[in-house]
């Protein structure tokens, strides 16, 4: 049951939207529920239906409910989707590197802690389907004709198979923000200095302690892999600044 509490003070539609995240979140709103009408909540509040719009929109905006049109319409609380929450979580890393709100050691450190869990969960967990699309994109990354962006995406794809492999859906969910949005924040940095053969091979190495499912060298090879990345891209932005200095 939802708690309708008359609301006293100025923000009026931000603590009914507050009041009605609560009970969606704690389940006491099922997904696929109606919500009451929006002459009833106003009721219920002891507001005005423009009010009970207002907050209506918050939760909206926070893809928490959906209005639907028609004798069976109204306002529904929104079924959750992995996918969509992904991308909201990506978006919201991707607009904290490029505000400064995360430097790269930082990013650095994340991809290291996190995906070595990954690499010990998938080592034990991981299937012939999983090792074969690892192997997939080492060969798109060691073929010459593969474009910067294609490297990048075949990138991307090799380490969410390792997420993947984890089988464990929680892992996915926070691994996307790292894995779709932190690595191709890198490699835009550093595709100029890397050498793609050496990543690569640091990606075989990584596949082939996983196939045989030996965690302890996964995690030494993931080591390696971010340290070279890491020490990339502080050359990269050297040479950035040399440049910027040149032409100042």
């Amino acid at each position: 049951m939802i708690e309708y509490q008359n609301i006293v003070t100025t923000s009026v539609a931000r603590q009914i939207a507050d009041n009605l995240r609560a009970a969606i979140v704690e389940g006491r709103i099922k997904a696929d529920e109606r919500l009451p009408t929006e002459d009833e909540l106003a009721r219920r509040y002891g507001v005005s239906r423009p009010t009970i719009r207002e907050a209506l929109k918050r939760l909206a905006a926070q893809n928490l409910v959906r209005s639907r049109r028609g004798p069976t319409g109204g306002n529904f609380v929104v079924r959750p989707d992995a996918g969509e929450l992904a991308e909201t979580f990506s978006g919201a890393a991707m607009l904290m590197v490029s505000m400064g709100a995360l430097d790269h050691d930082e990013i650095a450190t994340a991809r290291l802690e996190l995906q070595g869990m990954c690499c010990r969960l998938a080592a034990a967990n991981r299937t012939d389907d999983h090792l074969a699309r690892m192997a997939a994109e080492i060969a798109i990354a060691r073929d010459p004709a593969t474009t910067d962006a294609e490297f990048c995406a075949a990138d991307v794809r090799f380490h969410r198979a390792i997420v993947e492999a984890t089988g464990n859906g929680l892992i996915g969910l926070v691994m996307h923000a790292v894995v779709e949005a932190m690595t191709p924040i890198t490699n835009m940095v550093i595709f100029r200095v890397r050498n793609r053969t050496e990543i690569a091979d640091r990606h075989q190495a990584l596949l082939d302690a996983i196939a045989k499912r030996d965690a302890a060298r996964a995690v030494a090879v993931l080591t390696d892999l971010m340290t070279y990345v890491r020490d990339q891209y502080g050359e990269a932005i050297k040479r950035r600044a040399a440049t910027e200095g040149s032409q100042s």
